[in-house]
């Protein structure tokens, strides 16, 4: 939506002559908005098992809460929750998981300057399919509800911290600090498992500033006991159609075949300086038909070498590696591709469309994802279909089923 703000000045300003002159004949009182924003969202489908082609069945009812309210004059509170019913998370083997994804107390000082405090969903990053700056992604999601990465980012839980925010025009600072609570992860479902998010002490700050039609971010990233990492984020307009983007990370450290397996083999003498990137393009259409392609580099991952070798080695070796690649959500090789497009009011009004396809470059794997989400009023209906296609072993061959569908019902309160 916003490209289309940028894209469009002249239809812009036609719609806010427009939307005046309707103010002038609007009532007096407007009912204030609602506190609560809050969804209930039912599904059902079936995957097909690899190898033997067996056909599983899943459901799954959850509930989305989300409650923003203001104390006293400059002081608000936010709390956003999901609880995810019938379907086990992996690894956790919970019919019931709850996410607490924020819960915070927001003090406005002043006009430019702010302070937040409590469980706070930080995501950094301007890339669409993966992340190098999102620092706060690690153990964050507990019910995968879907593979498509806006839902991943969304729907996690935040880390307990203390954040500070200063703005002006053009530009803001932020400085936040996250504590150590819990040394070790609670993987019962109702838990609030601190754990997970606040196992090392953390520290972030972010510079942004906007400079003619380019808008950068620099980051310093320090977590306890590891390397201090530094990020950068740019986006900019190439024309009123496409918009171009860069997000890198770089520290020193190991490799992550090392950090996963360090119980199972002696420490390596690896750590380097390794770099991060995902770069793309965005082109939106006039009908609304948005079209992104997306590199993305992962320094710490496997070459295609190194890879197969693991791929064929011990299979408690190449699980304890995958395993612990779920918990940081990184890349498991070095080098993929990311093609995405949406396509809202797609045919017919309120339909959306959306494609997504990875491709792994070290074993040529891949996944297809494809969503249909129609909208009436307070309800959505959503089908969701996927396809999992690669040798066994392979990023995506490796996954237990070879393609599924679901079906989404969503009611708005």
């Amino acid at each position: 939506m916003a490209l289309f703000v940028l894209a469009g000045p002249a239809r812009a300003t036609d719609a806010d002559d427009a939307a005046l002159s309707l103010a002038d004949l609007q009532p007096a009182e407007v009912a204030q908005a609602s506190d609560w924003r809050s969804f209930i969202e039912a599904g059902a489908g079936a995957s097909v098992r690899r190898g033997d082609g067996a056909v599983q069945g899943s459901r799954r009812l959850s509930v989305d809460i989300r409650y923003e309210h203001s104390l006293a004059p400059g002081t608000r509170v936010f709390v956003a929750d999901r609880l995810d019913l019938g379907q086990p998370a992996p690894g956790r083997g919970e019919h019931a998981v709850n996410t607490l994804k924020e819960a915070y107390v927001s003090w406005q000082l002043a006009a430019d300057a702010m302070f937040d405090l409590g469980r706070i969903n930080v995501r950094n990053g301007v890339a669409t399919g993966y992340n190098p700056t999102d620092y706060f992604r690690e153990g964050a999601v507990r019910a995968p509800i879907s593979i498509n990465p806006a839902s991943l980012r969304e729907n996690r839980q935040g880390s307990v911290m203390l954040r500070a925010q200063h703005l002006w025009d053009g530009g803001s600072l932020t400085a936040l600090y996250a504590p150590a609570l819990a040394r070790e992860s609670n993987p019962e479902g109702l838990a609030l498992d601190v754990g997970a998010t606040n196992a090392r002490h953390r520290g972030l700050l972010a510079l942004s500033q906007r400079v003619g039609g380019l808008t950068p971010q620099l980051l310093v990233f320090h977590e306890e006991a590891r390397s201090t990492r530094f990020g950068f984020n740019l986006t900019g307009l190439l024309n009123d159609a496409t918009v171009a983007y860069l997000e890198w990370s770089g520290g020193r450290s190991a490799t992550q075949l090392a950090d996963a397996l360090q119980a199972f083999m002696p420490a390596c003498d690896c750590t380097t300086w390794r770099n991060r990137v995902s770069s793309g393009l965005t082109y939106t259409t006039p009908d609304k038909l948005s079209l992104t392609a997306e590199y993305q580099h992962n320094g710490g991952g496997l070459e295609a070498s190194a890879w197969n070798a693991l791929r064929q080695g011990p299979a408690a070796l190449y699980g304890q590696y995958r395993s612990a690649l779920r918990v940081t959500q990184e890349m498991p090789t070095r080098r993929a591709v990311f093609l995405q497009a949406l396509w809202q009011d797609a045919l017919v009004p309120r339909l959306d469309l959306g494609v997504m396809h990875n491709l792994d470059l070290a074993d040529r794997s891949h996944r297809l994802w494809a969503e249909a989400r129609y909208h009436v009023d307070s309800v959505e209906y959503a089908l969701q279909w996927v396809r999992h296609g690669g040798e066994a072993g392979s990023v995506y061959g490796a996954v237990p089923e070879s393609r599924g569908w679901q079906l989404l019902a969503r009611y708005y309160f």
